[in-house]
């Protein structure tokens, strides 16, 4: 039984595997990103994140750890420099694992193993303030109103009306009712009265 044995042998030998994961851990801090099969990305994370500790610790002891699995001194000034500073606000994750494909030929799975940016306690950046403007701009007051969405044809014709008053209407009115002509007095009703014939007092026809 593999009871408490989290590390996978990954058909190799311990001390290949051993060495693989130190290449690994190198290329990963000194190229911020690298691509490898996924069960091995889950363990140069582990040991990635390691690493980072110790660079942030700074002491000689640090140091020391971190040169037994680092394989370049270059690589390990960088480590303890420039991204002990980068995460110094930050208390983990300094990694993260990303699939990326399947390997053409064996279909493996691949992941991206990748240094994440900057620090997870440093406040944001100050948003800029917008101005207010104090007067309208001479656009704005060239500009028609426009008729509200929804109304459609029948806003824009209360819109271009003008307001009238009570005067107004009763004097079109007037006008309205001198045109049309007399029901009583047209040529069609009025013409047959006046050609009719009355009788007189003495019985006879007049016309």
């Amino acid at each position: 039984m593999r009871h408490r044995k989290l590390a996978t042998k990954l058909g190799r030998s311990s001390s290949h595997r051993r060495a693989m994961f130190r290449n690994l851990v190198t290329s990963l801090l000194e190229h911020e990103r690298i691509e490898t099969t996924h069960v091995k990305a889950k363990q140069v994370r582990r040991l990635a994140d390691r690493m980072i500790t110790l660079g942030k610790r700074g002491t000689l002891h640090a140091r020391r750890r971190a040169l037994r699995v680092v394989r370049s001194r270059q690589v390990a000034s960088k480590l303890f420099a420039e991204l002990a500073d980068r995460y110094r606000e930050r208390p983990g994750g300094y990694t993260r694992v990303v699939r990326s494909r399947q390997r053409v030929g064996d279909a493996a799975p691949l992941s991206m193993v990748e240094l994440v940016e900057g620090s997870a306690g440093a406040p944001p950046p100050p948003k800029e303030k917008r101005r207010r403007r104090s007067q309208p701009s001479q656009t704005a007051e060239a500009t028609p109103a426009r008729p509200r969405r929804g109304r459609g044809k029948a806003a824009a014709e209360e819109t271009a009306k003008p307001t009238r008053g009570r005067g107004a209407g009763a004097r079109e009115a007037g006008k309205k009712a001198e045109k049309r002509p007399d029901k009583k007095t047209g040529p069609g009703r009025g013409g047959r009265r006046s050609a009719r014939t009355t009788k007189g007092s003495d019985g006879k026809k007049s016309s």
